[in-house]
């Protein structure tokens, strides 16, 4: 398998944490803890574009008022009637435009084979894009894990599990839904945040692909 440097590696980790935060209610938080300083760091040791886009998301979200954030983040995902950008996997994916359908069951089955646990207290569905940011995040960190351990079992089964959620589940629906909320947002924020999470998720799938 090709090397990957450890920075890199590192970095794409933290992104996938990073990037899932965006996705919950805007927060004085988002500032407060610096996320989009730590967002451009990790993107600046991935990829140069991935960087300028890092860059601008923060920026559009230090333009403007928490308030406004808030108005579109409800349109977008919450409604009140039908979101503008439904953030859930089984909407894009049943073809019927509905949640809870088999692609939900067949999510959460592979969080099962990934040995990730949703909290009690989760209100979201499983199929929310966050968890699924989040647990990208935990096979990139158990197939960087099994690449300092030099453990080749270990590796082949975190990369052929990425490679398998990528394909049915995120990397199938990321496209047109990051389109719906970059067409439905009112604020420079949430479509900085659209382009930024579309590139990453194709720069992962590339990758992917050369783990063969």
């Amino acid at each position: 398998m090709p090397t990957i440097h450890p920075d890199e590696a590192a970095a794409r980790e933290d992104l996938c944490r990073f990037l899932s935060a965006c996705y919950y209610e805007p927060a004085p938080e988002f500032a407060e803890e610096e996320l989009f300083d730590s967002m451009l760091r990790a993107a600046s040791r991935i990829d140069d574009d991935l960087a300028l886009q890092a860059r601008a998301l923060g920026e559009a979200f230090a333009a403007q008022d928490l308030q406004t954030l808030l108005i579109d983040y409800t349109r977008l995902f919450l409604g009140p009637v039908q979101p503008l950008a439904q953030p859930y996997g089984s909407y894009w994916l049943s073809g019927e435009r509905k949640l809870m359908q088999d692609s939900t069951m067949a999510v959460l089955e592979l969080y099962r084979q990934g040995g990730f646990d949703l909290a009690d207290e989760f209100r979201e569905l499983p199929d929310h894009v966050a968890v699924e940011l989040e647990f990208l995040y935990l096979l990139i960190f158990r197939e960087n894990e099994a690449r300092r351990d030099a453990d080749g079992n270990q590796l082949a089964g975190a990369t052929d599990l990425q490679q398998r959620f990528m394909a049915q589940h995120l990397g199938a629906w990321s496209a047109p839904f990051t389109a719906a909320l970059r067409e439905g947002a009112q604020t420079p924020f949430y479509r900085a945040l659209a382009a930024f999470t579309e590139r990453f998720i194709r720069i992962e799938e590339a990758r992917l692909t050369t783990l063969h």
